[in-house]
Protein backbone atom coordinates (compact mmCIF):
# COMPACT_ATOMS: atom_id res chain seq x y z
CA UNK A 1 0.00 0.00 0.00
CA UNK A 2 2.90 2.41 0.70
CA UNK A 3 5.13 1.66 -2.27
CA UNK A 4 1.75 2.76 -3.94
CA UNK A 5 1.18 6.32 -2.41
CA UNK A 6 5.42 6.73 -3.11
CA UNK A 7 4.49 5.96 -6.42
CA UNK A 8 1.35 8.39 -6.68
CA UNK A 9 3.00 11.13 -5.25
CA UNK A 10 6.30 10.61 -7.08
CA UNK A 11 4.28 10.57 -10.61
CA UNK A 12 2.00 13.77 -9.48
CA UNK A 13 4.76 15.62 -8.42
CA UNK A 14 6.27 14.92 -12.35
CA UNK A 15 2.85 15.57 -13.83
CA UNK A 16 2.67 18.97 -11.85
CA UNK A 17 6.44 19.84 -12.43
CA UNK A 18 5.37 19.74 -16.12
CA UNK A 19 2.51 21.47 -16.24
CA UNK A 20 3.45 24.29 -14.06
CA UNK A 21 6.02 27.19 -15.82
CA UNK A 22 7.53 28.06 -12.80
CA UNK A 23 9.88 25.33 -12.50
CA UNK A 24 11.90 22.82 -14.80
CA UNK A 25 11.32 18.86 -13.53
CA UNK A 26 14.85 18.37 -14.79
CA UNK A 27 16.40 20.86 -12.59
CA UNK A 28 14.05 20.92 -9.78
CA UNK A 29 16.13 19.93 -7.07
CA UNK A 30 19.06 22.48 -8.31
CA UNK A 31 16.13 25.15 -8.26
CA UNK A 32 14.43 24.94 -4.81
CA UNK A 33 18.46 24.61 -2.99
CA UNK A 34 18.96 27.75 -4.46
CA UNK A 35 16.52 29.49 -2.12
CA UNK A 36 19.05 29.90 1.10
CA UNK A 37 17.32 32.60 2.76
CA UNK A 38 14.17 32.00 4.54
CA UNK A 39 11.84 34.65 4.70
CA UNK A 40 11.73 36.89 7.53
CA UNK A 41 9.49 39.10 9.55
CA UNK A 42 9.74 43.00 8.53
CA UNK A 43 9.96 45.17 11.09
CA UNK A 44 6.42 46.73 10.91
CA UNK A 45 5.30 42.58 10.94
CA UNK A 46 7.00 41.62 13.97
CA UNK A 47 5.53 44.64 15.92
CA UNK A 48 2.43 43.55 15.06
CA UNK A 49 0.07 40.89 15.36
CA UNK A 50 0.06 37.20 14.40
CA UNK A 51 -3.53 37.99 12.45
CA UNK A 52 -2.37 40.70 10.70
CA UNK A 53 0.73 39.28 9.17
CA UNK A 54 0.37 39.49 5.28
CA UNK A 55 0.61 36.19 3.50
CA UNK A 56 3.90 35.54 1.85
CA UNK A 57 3.61 35.96 -1.77
CA UNK A 58 6.16 33.02 -2.62
CA UNK A 59 6.22 30.21 -0.12
CA UNK A 60 9.81 28.91 0.48
CA UNK A 61 10.90 25.54 0.56
CA UNK A 62 14.61 24.26 0.44
CA UNK A 63 15.53 20.50 1.38
CA UNK A 64 19.05 21.49 2.50
CA UNK A 65 18.55 24.30 5.48
CA UNK A 66 20.72 27.21 6.08
CA UNK A 67 22.58 26.93 9.32
CA UNK A 68 22.02 30.27 11.42
CA UNK A 69 23.64 29.99 14.53
CA UNK A 70 20.83 28.82 16.51
CA UNK A 71 22.12 26.08 17.96
CA UNK A 72 20.82 23.38 15.37
CA UNK A 73 22.73 21.47 13.63
CA UNK A 74 21.49 21.63 9.46
CA UNK A 75 22.16 18.99 6.86
CA UNK A 76 20.03 17.77 3.51
CA UNK A 77 17.43 15.66 2.71
CA UNK A 78 19.04 12.61 1.50
CA UNK A 79 16.17 10.17 0.35
CA UNK A 80 15.83 8.15 -2.78
CA UNK A 81 14.33 10.51 -5.64
CA UNK A 82 11.44 9.20 -5.28
CA UNK A 83 11.41 9.99 -0.96
CA UNK A 84 12.63 12.98 -1.76
CA UNK A 85 10.27 14.37 -4.20
CA UNK A 86 7.20 13.22 -3.09
CA UNK A 87 7.93 15.33 0.12
CA UNK A 88 8.71 18.23 -1.85
CA UNK A 89 5.62 17.34 -3.44
CA UNK A 90 4.12 17.88 -0.31
CA UNK A 91 5.15 21.07 0.52
CA UNK A 92 4.16 22.25 -2.58
CA UNK A 93 0.79 21.51 -1.83
CA UNK A 94 0.80 22.60 1.20
CA UNK A 95 2.11 26.08 0.21
CA UNK A 96 -1.30 25.92 -2.65
CA UNK A 97 -3.80 25.18 0.46
CA UNK A 98 -4.50 21.28 -0.35
CA UNK A 99 -4.03 21.14 3.36
CA UNK A 100 -5.40 23.80 4.48
CA UNK A 101 -3.62 26.90 5.91
CA UNK A 102 -0.48 26.19 7.33
CA UNK A 103 2.57 28.34 7.87
CA UNK A 104 5.86 25.76 7.90
CA UNK A 105 6.86 22.25 8.13
CA UNK A 106 10.10 21.54 8.97
CA UNK A 107 12.12 17.89 8.88
CA UNK A 108 15.11 17.00 11.45
CA UNK A 109 16.50 13.20 10.37
CA UNK A 110 19.25 11.61 12.64
CA UNK A 111 19.69 14.92 14.97
CA UNK A 112 20.02 17.37 11.54
CA UNK A 113 17.88 19.70 10.05
CA UNK A 114 17.07 18.13 7.05
CA UNK A 115 13.79 20.67 5.79
CA UNK A 116 12.99 23.40 6.21
CA UNK A 117 10.00 25.70 4.68
CA UNK A 118 7.02 28.59 5.49
CA UNK A 119 4.29 29.03 3.68
CA UNK A 120 1.35 31.83 4.31
CA UNK A 121 2.07 33.51 7.71
CA UNK A 122 5.25 31.52 8.38
CA UNK A 123 8.53 33.53 9.31
CA UNK A 124 12.02 31.85 10.31
CA UNK A 125 12.89 34.44 12.77
CA UNK A 126 9.04 35.36 14.72
CA UNK A 127 7.13 32.99 17.12
CA UNK A 128 4.15 31.01 16.31
CA UNK A 129 1.22 30.78 18.69
CA UNK A 130 1.72 27.41 19.85
CA UNK A 131 -2.18 27.25 21.55
CA UNK A 132 -2.33 23.36 22.95
CA UNK A 133 1.08 22.45 22.42
CA UNK A 134 1.52 24.45 25.31
CA UNK A 135 0.37 21.73 27.49
CA UNK A 136 3.51 19.56 25.92
CA UNK A 137 5.76 21.87 27.40
CA UNK A 138 4.22 22.37 30.70
CA UNK A 139 4.96 18.87 31.17
CA UNK A 140 8.62 18.90 30.18
CA UNK A 141 8.93 21.52 32.77
CA UNK A 142 7.47 19.26 35.15
CA UNK A 143 10.14 16.58 33.97
CA UNK A 144 12.74 19.12 34.38
CA UNK A 145 11.97 20.20 37.93
CA UNK A 146 11.92 16.08 38.75
CA UNK A 147 15.70 16.47 36.75
CA UNK A 148 16.56 18.87 39.29
CA UNK A 149 15.41 16.66 42.51
CA UNK A 150 12.61 18.47 43.19
CA UNK A 151 10.09 16.35 42.64
CA UNK A 152 10.57 12.50 42.33
CA UNK A 153 7.68 9.81 40.10
CA UNK A 154 6.47 8.96 43.29
CA UNK A 155 4.95 12.49 43.98
CA UNK A 156 3.44 11.66 40.64
CA UNK A 157 0.29 9.72 42.59
CA UNK A 158 0.80 12.38 45.80
CA UNK A 159 -2.17 14.58 46.33
CA UNK A 160 -1.54 17.79 44.66
CA UNK A 161 -2.40 19.39 48.14
CA UNK A 162 0.88 17.73 49.72
CA UNK A 163 2.47 20.60 47.01
CA UNK A 164 0.49 23.76 47.79
CA UNK A 165 0.89 24.43 51.39
CA UNK A 166 -0.49 27.92 51.02
CA UNK A 167 -4.29 26.29 50.55
CA UNK A 168 -6.72 26.42 53.04
CA UNK A 169 -7.66 22.71 53.37
CA UNK A 170 -10.26 23.02 56.04
CA UNK A 171 -12.38 24.42 52.83
CA UNK A 172 -12.17 22.03 50.11
CA UNK A 173 -14.78 20.82 48.71
CA UNK A 174 -15.01 16.82 49.26
CA UNK A 175 -12.54 14.55 47.50
CA UNK A 176 -9.76 17.29 46.70
CA UNK A 177 -7.41 14.63 48.14
CA UNK A 178 -7.73 12.76 45.41
CA UNK A 179 -6.43 15.49 42.49
CA UNK A 180 -2.64 13.76 42.00
CA UNK A 181 -0.29 15.17 39.75
CA UNK A 182 -0.81 11.62 37.42
CA UNK A 183 -4.47 12.58 36.90
CA UNK A 184 -4.13 16.06 36.39
CA UNK A 185 -1.66 15.46 34.07
CA UNK A 186 -3.98 12.90 32.20
CA UNK A 187 -6.61 15.11 31.85
CA UNK A 188 -8.53 13.80 34.95
CA UNK A 189 -8.70 15.74 37.73
CA UNK A 190 -12.11 15.92 38.50
CA UNK A 191 -13.23 19.60 39.02
CA UNK A 192 -16.37 19.85 37.86
CA UNK A 193 -17.03 24.09 38.04
CA UNK A 194 -20.39 25.78 37.44
CA UNK A 195 -19.97 27.85 34.00
CA UNK A 196 -21.06 31.43 36.13
CA UNK A 197 -18.38 30.58 38.86
CA UNK A 198 -15.74 29.83 35.97
CA UNK A 199 -16.54 33.25 34.30
CA UNK A 200 -16.03 35.22 37.18
CA UNK A 201 -12.79 33.90 38.18
CA UNK A 202 -11.60 34.70 34.51
CA UNK A 203 -12.88 38.50 35.34
CA UNK A 204 -11.11 38.45 38.66
CA UNK A 205 -7.05 38.12 37.50
CA UNK A 206 -6.12 41.14 39.60
CA UNK A 207 -7.99 40.42 42.63
CA UNK A 208 -6.88 36.88 42.51
CA UNK A 209 -3.02 37.73 41.66
CA UNK A 210 -2.86 40.21 45.25
CA UNK A 211 -3.83 38.01 47.70
CA UNK A 212 -1.37 37.16 50.53
CA UNK A 213 -1.68 32.95 49.58
CA UNK A 214 -1.07 33.82 45.64
CA UNK A 215 1.36 36.52 46.02
CA UNK A 216 3.46 34.10 47.98
CA UNK A 217 3.02 30.74 46.29
CA UNK A 218 0.51 31.47 43.08
CA UNK A 219 -2.24 29.70 44.87
CA UNK A 220 -5.21 31.92 45.11
CA UNK A 221 -7.00 30.90 41.94
CA UNK A 222 -6.73 26.81 43.08
CA UNK A 223 -8.22 27.57 46.41
CA UNK A 224 -11.04 28.91 44.47
CA UNK A 225 -11.46 26.07 42.08
CA UNK A 226 -11.30 23.63 45.05
CA UNK A 227 -13.63 25.29 47.08
CA UNK A 228 -16.36 25.84 44.14
CA UNK A 229 -15.99 22.42 42.49
CA UNK A 230 -18.25 19.60 42.92
CA UNK A 231 -17.35 16.81 44.81
CA UNK A 232 -14.30 15.45 43.09
CA UNK A 233 -15.54 11.54 43.03
CA UNK A 234 -14.07 8.22 40.86
CA UNK A 235 -16.80 8.83 38.56
CA UNK A 236 -15.47 13.05 38.37
CA UNK A 237 -12.15 12.23 37.63
CA UNK A 238 -12.74 11.05 33.79
CA UNK A 239 -11.32 12.13 30.84
CA UNK A 240 -12.53 15.79 30.33
CA UNK A 241 -10.15 18.09 27.90
CA UNK A 242 -8.72 21.28 29.41
CA UNK A 243 -10.44 21.50 32.46
CA UNK A 244 -7.86 23.56 34.32
CA UNK A 245 -5.41 20.72 34.43
CA UNK A 246 -2.93 22.68 33.17
CA UNK A 247 -3.23 25.26 35.37
CA UNK A 248 -3.00 22.76 38.13
CA UNK A 249 0.60 21.37 36.81
CA UNK A 250 2.20 25.00 36.95
CA UNK A 251 0.94 25.89 40.39
CA UNK A 252 2.69 22.69 41.52
CA UNK A 253 5.87 23.58 39.43
CA UNK A 254 5.73 26.83 40.86
CA UNK A 255 5.74 25.76 44.48
CA UNK A 256 8.50 23.39 44.39
CA UNK A 257 11.28 25.06 42.50
CA UNK A 258 12.93 28.08 44.36
CA UNK A 259 12.44 31.55 43.16
CA UNK A 260 10.37 33.03 40.13
CA UNK A 261 8.96 30.18 38.06
CA UNK A 262 9.14 32.53 35.32
CA UNK A 263 12.58 32.47 35.61
CA UNK A 264 12.70 28.56 36.61
CA UNK A 265 11.30 28.12 32.40
CA UNK A 266 13.78 30.99 31.22
CA UNK A 267 16.87 29.94 33.07
CA UNK A 268 16.42 26.01 33.23
CA UNK A 269 14.78 24.87 29.86
CA UNK A 270 14.59 27.65 27.32
CA UNK A 271 18.13 28.90 27.92
CA UNK A 272 19.32 25.52 27.78
CA UNK A 273 18.10 25.06 24.55
CA UNK A 274 19.55 28.34 23.23
CA UNK A 275 15.74 29.82 23.14
CA UNK A 276 15.69 33.46 23.72
CA UNK A 277 12.97 35.30 20.99
CA UNK A 278 9.42 33.43 22.50
CA UNK A 279 6.51 34.94 24.51
CA UNK A 280 5.22 33.26 27.48
CA UNK A 281 2.09 34.95 28.90
CA UNK A 282 0.84 35.14 32.40
CA UNK A 283 -2.57 33.47 33.53
CA UNK A 284 -5.42 34.44 35.77
CA UNK A 285 -3.71 32.53 38.65
CA UNK A 286 -0.69 35.58 38.12
CA UNK A 287 1.35 32.44 37.55
CA UNK A 288 2.43 31.81 33.56
CA UNK A 289 0.17 30.27 31.51
CA UNK A 290 0.21 26.56 31.11
CA UNK A 291 -2.14 25.24 28.43
CA UNK A 292 -1.82 28.03 25.73
CA UNK A 293 -0.58 31.48 24.91
CA UNK A 294 2.92 30.65 24.18
CA UNK A 295 4.75 31.75 20.78
CA UNK A 296 7.87 29.85 20.11
CA UNK A 297 9.85 29.97 16.52
CA UNK A 298 9.45 26.84 14.21
CA UNK A 299 13.16 26.21 14.62
CA UNK A 300 12.83 26.60 18.27
CA UNK A 301 9.89 24.04 18.51
CA UNK A 302 12.16 21.84 16.69
CA UNK A 303 14.87 21.47 19.85
CA UNK A 304 11.78 20.87 21.93
CA UNK A 305 11.29 17.99 19.60
CA UNK A 306 15.04 16.49 19.39
CA UNK A 307 15.23 16.90 23.13
CA UNK A 308 12.39 14.49 23.24
CA UNK A 309 13.41 11.98 20.81
CA UNK A 310 16.75 12.55 22.78
CA UNK A 311 15.07 11.16 25.84
CA UNK A 312 15.94 14.20 27.43
CA UNK A 313 19.25 15.04 26.74
CA UNK A 314 20.63 18.39 24.88
CA UNK A 315 23.88 18.23 23.90
CA UNK A 316 25.41 16.28 26.48
CA UNK A 317 23.47 17.33 29.55
CA UNK A 318 20.35 15.28 30.74
CA UNK A 319 17.55 18.31 31.22
CA UNK A 320 14.37 15.89 31.90
CA UNK A 321 14.27 12.26 33.24
CA UNK A 322 14.76 9.32 30.48
CA UNK A 323 11.77 7.77 33.09
CA UNK A 324 9.45 10.51 33.10
CA UNK A 325 10.04 11.24 29.13
CA UNK A 326 8.73 7.15 28.74
CA UNK A 327 5.71 7.93 31.14
CA UNK A 328 4.86 11.02 29.50
CA UNK A 329 4.71 9.81 25.89
CA UNK A 330 2.84 6.15 27.06
CA UNK A 331 -0.64 5.35 26.79
CA UNK A 332 -2.03 6.21 29.86
CA UNK A 333 -5.62 7.13 29.22
CA UNK A 334 -7.75 7.28 26.07
CA UNK A 335 -8.59 10.56 24.88
CA UNK A 336 -12.79 10.71 24.43
CA UNK A 337 -13.40 13.96 22.83
CA UNK A 338 -15.08 14.11 19.81
CA UNK A 339 -12.63 16.58 17.96
CA UNK A 340 -9.41 13.96 18.97
CA UNK A 341 -8.90 11.35 16.10
CA UNK A 342 -10.21 8.13 17.51
CA UNK A 343 -6.48 6.40 17.45
CA UNK A 344 -4.73 8.61 19.65
CA UNK A 345 -3.70 7.59 23.08
CA UNK A 346 -2.78 10.23 25.89
CA UNK A 347 0.16 10.16 28.35
CA UNK A 348 1.01 13.19 30.34
CA UNK A 349 -0.40 16.38 27.97
CA UNK A 350 1.62 14.47 24.89
CA UNK A 351 -0.43 12.19 22.33
CA UNK A 352 0.68 8.67 20.79
CA UNK A 353 -0.58 7.38 17.80
CA UNK A 354 0.72 4.16 15.64
CA UNK A 355 1.74 4.76 12.14
CA UNK A 356 1.72 1.55 10.41
CA UNK A 357 3.86 1.45 7.32
CA UNK A 358 4.31 -1.83 5.15
CA UNK A 359 2.89 -3.70 7.77
CA UNK A 360 5.03 -2.46 10.22
CA UNK A 361 3.93 0.08 13.02
CA UNK A 362 5.91 3.07 14.50
CA UNK A 363 4.67 4.59 17.42
CA UNK A 364 4.08 8.35 17.48
CA UNK A 365 4.55 11.28 20.28
CA UNK A 366 2.90 14.24 19.24
CA UNK A 367 2.68 17.85 20.85
CA UNK A 368 -0.55 19.41 19.47
CA UNK A 369 -2.40 22.89 19.52
CA UNK A 370 -4.96 23.59 17.38
CA UNK A 371 -4.56 25.16 14.29
CA UNK A 372 -1.77 23.36 13.17
CA UNK A 373 1.07 23.43 15.66
CA UNK A 374 2.59 20.41 16.36
CA UNK A 375 6.06 18.19 17.55
CA UNK A 376 5.85 14.72 15.75
CA UNK A 377 8.45 12.46 17.22
CA UNK A 378 9.10 8.94 15.62
CA UNK A 379 12.40 7.49 17.90
CA UNK A 380 12.25 4.20 15.91
CA UNK A 381 13.51 6.44 12.68
CA UNK A 382 15.33 9.50 14.53
CA UNK A 383 12.61 11.62 12.78
CA UNK A 384 11.05 14.87 14.48
CA UNK A 385 8.73 16.83 12.21
CA UNK A 386 7.16 20.45 13.13
CA UNK A 387 4.34 22.21 12.12
CA UNK A 388 2.70 25.54 12.44
CA UNK A 389 -0.32 26.79 11.01
CA UNK A 390 -4.10 28.40 11.01
CA UNK A 391 -6.51 25.94 9.79
CA UNK A 392 -9.46 25.32 11.24
CA UNK A 393 -10.23 21.88 10.84
CA UNK A 394 -6.61 20.64 11.37
CA UNK A 395 -6.04 17.43 9.65
CA UNK A 396 -2.55 17.96 8.51
CA UNK A 397 -1.21 14.86 10.89
CA UNK A 398 -2.95 12.67 8.64
CA UNK A 399 -1.46 13.54 5.57
CA UNK A 400 2.30 13.56 7.10
CA UNK A 401 1.66 9.94 8.02
CA UNK A 402 0.94 9.30 4.55
CA UNK A 403 3.03 11.55 2.66
CA UNK A 404 6.17 12.14 5.07
CA UNK A 405 6.90 9.58 7.65
CA UNK A 406 6.93 6.40 4.97
CA UNK A 407 9.75 8.42 3.38
CA UNK A 408 12.20 7.63 6.04
CA UNK A 409 11.44 3.99 6.32
CA UNK A 410 14.28 1.86 4.59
Amino acid sequence: MHKKLKLKSAVMFMLFMSTCGRVDASNMNTSIESQHTAPKATEVEAKGRFWDLPYLEKAFITPKPEENEDGITVGKLDLNNTGKAGIIDFATAIAENKYGQYDSLLISHKGKLVFESYYHRGRVDLPHDQASAAKAYTSLLLGRAMQLGYLSMADLHKPLVHFLKGLDTEQLVKGAENITLHKVLTMRSGLKIHQEKADELSKRHSQLSSTVVNRVHGQGFVQELLVHSKPITPASQSFVYGNYNPTLVMQVIAAVVPGNVDKFIENELLDKLGITDYRWMTAISGLPEAGWRVSLKSRDMMKLAELVRNDGNWQGEQLIPVVYLDKATQKLTKPVSDWIPKHYSYGYFWYQTDVDINDKSYSTHIAWGGGGQRLIIVKELDLTIVTTGHDADDRIFEHIAKSVIPAFVL
